[in-house]
């Protein structure tokens, strides 16, 4: 789902959104992870010849780690987290994530096979859609729900189950494990943007600022009267960030 149709054009940017192994019409990966991730955005940028170029990523929500992994393994030069999950079994998240996200992320740990094997009995393109409204702030369901826009939204998540839950499981259990690289050692520029009004329970309970403090290159964009939405409602301004970076 793209973003910031009319800032892309002002900014001159070309915007490449992929689908990650198993979403959409790309080839499932039974065995993804970070690493493969970032190889197969490799290829991508030598088949556009575009390795070696000023190259930014924006990952918003659950795609907030996966960007992380691509200056982690030197892709990018500059990443914008928008509204982006945390780390969220880190010490420093732990104690103040939901309960039943910590029962997930014990879930994980404990035997990430078998997770994903249960979470894909029941994860359908129309029950991550009810679940993302039904944790939204007012304010970002007055958007979601704009008929226009919650189109998308839902034609954007049913490519992404078309080959079925795999793809999306795989990626959860991914995000929520221990993350394999350490973010503290970062030096890549990364921007984290988070609206003061976002209640997702699986973003940042702190709205990044434990993430900006590991991070030694951040700037944290903190809007007290934004929600989860800020991707759309903040486009420019999140990609002439990522510009600035670079």
């Amino acid at each position: 789902m793209g973003f910031g149709a009319n800032a892309i054009r002002e900014l001159g940017v070309r915007l490449i959104s992929i689908d990650r192994p198993g979403l959409g019409q790309s080839t499932n990966d039974p065995e993804k992870t970070f690493a493969s991730w970032a190889e197969d955005v490799r290829e991508i940028l030598v088949a556009e010849n575009l390795l070696g170029t000023e190259v930014g990523a924006v990952g918003f929500s659950q795609g907030g780690p996966f960007a992380l992994a691509l200056a982690a393994a030197g892709i990018v030069n500059a990443v914008a987290l928008v509204s982006a999950q945390d780390e969220l079994g880190h010490p420093s998240v732990r104690s103040a994530v939901a309960g039943e996200v910590v029962a997930m992320l014990d879930a994980v740990n404990d035997d990430p096979d078998q997770f994903e094997e249960h979470f894909r009995s029941f994860a359908t393109a129309d029950g991550l859609w009810d679940l993302i409204v039904s944790m939204s702030h007012p304010h970002d369901r007055k958007y979601y729900e704009e008929p226009t826009f919650a189109a998308a939204y839902q034609q954007a998540l049913t490519s992404g189950f078309s080959q079925g839950p795999q793809g999306y499981v795989r990626d959860l259990v991914i995000a929520m494990a221990p993350w394999p690289f350490l973010i503290d050692d970062l030096l890549t520029p990364i921007d984290l943007w988070y609206g003061g009004l976002d209640t997702s329970t699986v973003h940042s309970p702190d709205h990044g600022e434990s993430l900006a403090s590991r991070i030694r290159h951040s700037r944290r964009v903190l809007r007290p009267d934004e929600g989860g939405s800020l991707l759309w409602t903040n486009a420019r301004e999140i990609l002439a960030g990522v510009l600035r970076s670079m």
